[in-house]
């Protein structure tokens, strides 16, 4: 059996709903799916409801965007519990400073006289965790860029002028958020981020896996990480990173990691939350 655990919906910045996602990962036999949307787990519980109809096995996550010593880095939590008040608390925090990013974004336009207004990105987005493709599919909707593509050339990527900084959590206080809410703590896609002078701090912050396996990660790269992860005794991830067809095309199916990881990611996660509740009695 084979999983994808890097996936998003449209209850963040990927187009596919949760129900589209189970039945694209039943289509190219998936066992195991993960939905990591950006800063939210709303998606969560429709996700398990879709994946529990095509047989699959789902894994409630996130992606939270961090930050150590200046580098941006992303972390992936696994088997979080997403009734967690402190985790929800967090995460409506981001959420607005997403949804003040997509202004901020929107005003930078406006003085370029593209005169998009917020709402339409926001109707576009739909959900509470909007992101800079959402700024892009209402660029091209009403008419001022021909592709998604053109959009980021031109305005949203890093250094272009529509381009607002993203905020970011420390990584530690991510991997403890993380901790907090029973889950497991992944660094994502590591072969873009080309820190790998960050993972022993990682390590010690008590970072538990690296993503080893994804769709931009060539082999050399792949062999990389899992050397990387055995060095530290991490658990080895993978998934596609699939936003549905805010890239062009569909990615999931493009990794197929063995149950075996999946199944050592649920070991991790239970040993947490037996901390977390040896904690508690004690308290």
């Amino acid at each position: 059996m084979f999983a994808d655990l890097h996936l998003h919906s449209n209850y963040s910045d990927g187009t596919y709903t949760p129900e589209e996602v189970a039945m694209h990962g039943s289509r190219y036999d998936l066992g195991v799916l993960a939905l990591t949307d950006h800063d939210t787990v709303e998606g969560c519980e429709e996700m398990a409801a879709a994946c529990s109809k095509q047989g699959i096995e789902f894994v409630a996550g996130s992606e939270l965007t961090a930050e150590l010593n200046q580098n941006e880095l992303h972390l992936l939590g696994y088997f979080l519990d997403t009734t967690n008040a402190a985790l929800l608390e967090a995460m409506g925090k981001f959420q607005n400073v997403r949804q003040n990013r997509i202004c901020e974004m929107v005003e930078r336009l406006n003085k370029l006289n593209v005169p998009l207004e917020a709402e339409e990105v926001f109707k576009i987005a739909s959900c509470r965790s909007p992101g800079r493709p959402h700024v892009g599919r209402a660029l091209v909707q009403g008419g001022f860029c021909k592709t998604l593509d053109e959009a980021f050339e031109r305005y949203l990527k890093k250094h272009r002028p529509a381009w607002v900084p993203k905020f970011k959590i420390s990584a530690v206080e991510a991997i403890k958020l993380i901790h907090c809410a029973g889950g497991v703590a992944v660094m994502a896609h590591p072969g873009l981020n080309r820190s790998d002078d960050l993972i022993p701090e990682l390590a010690e912050a008590g970072l538990d896996g690296l993503e080893c396996y994804h769709t931009k990660h060539p082999p050399a790269t792949v062999e990389h990480y899992l050397e990387l992860a055995e060095a530290h005794g991490f658990l080895v991830t993978g998934g596609s990173d699939c936003h549905g067809m805010n890239k062009g095309k569909p990615l999931i199916g493009k990794i197929k990691l063995p149950y075996e990881h999946v199944r050592d990611l649920k070991r991790r996660s239970e040993e947490i939350r037996q901390g977390l509740d040896s904690v508690t009695s004690q308290a």
